[in-house]
């Protein structure tokens, strides 16, 4: 099966959840139109009190349904949206991705990782020990997030559950994804 979207979320407030959607429309240089995190500049609520100034590598957050699969595996009922993603993928290793690797999702959109989403403890007002169900460590002791990649919109466009994703892997060496 080839890799494709299977839900769109999006919310005009600061919430975790985000209700789904038909379509999600994906603004060049912004995000995801009407959507809470849109901009060009930082908008979750914690970097904005640090430096409101930062930019926006957090513009659209992609989560793959395997994980909501392991977790509803492991006793959790968490579903497409309810961690705060605005696509959630199924048939592609999200994790796996180097950074500046291109996703091409549908006709036109285009977004390019930027790095993993830093779980935090909000995911817990879901269902509690979501937070840690999300986060373990490897073999060689380091931490492993598994709640989803971020990434900035590098070309437009509508967004449905149902399109396809093709991959762009991104010239010279692997540079593996790390908290943004």
């Amino acid at each position: 099966m080839p890799p494709i979207v299977s839900a769109v979320s999006r919310s005009r407030t600061h919430t975790l959840s985000k209700p789904n959607q038909d379509h999600i429309r994906l603004l060049t240089g912004l995000g995801v139109e009407g959507d809470a995190h849109m901009g060009e500049t930082v908008k979750h609520r914690s970097r904005v009190a640090r430096d409101p100034s930062q930019p926006n590598l957090r513009q659209v957050h992609l989560v793959h349904a395997e994980l909501h699969d392991e977790l509803r595996a492991a006793g959790f009922s968490v579903s497409a949206g309810e961690m705060g993603e605005n696509i959630t993928t199924r048939g592609i290793d999200l994790l796996g991705l180097a950074t500046g690797a291109r996703l091409h999702i549908g006709a036109h959109a285009v977004v390019e990782v930027t790095g993993l989403r830093n779980p935090c403890a909000q995911l817990n007002e879901i269902q509690k020990g979501l937070m840690t169900a999300v986060v373990e460590r490897d073999t060689t002791g380091a931490l492993v997030r598994k709640s989803g990649v971020m990434g900035i919109v590098l070309a437009g466009g509508e967004v449905r559950p149902g399109d396809r994703i093709r991959m762009e892997v991104p010239a010279g060496p692997h540079r593996p994804l790390e908290k943004v």
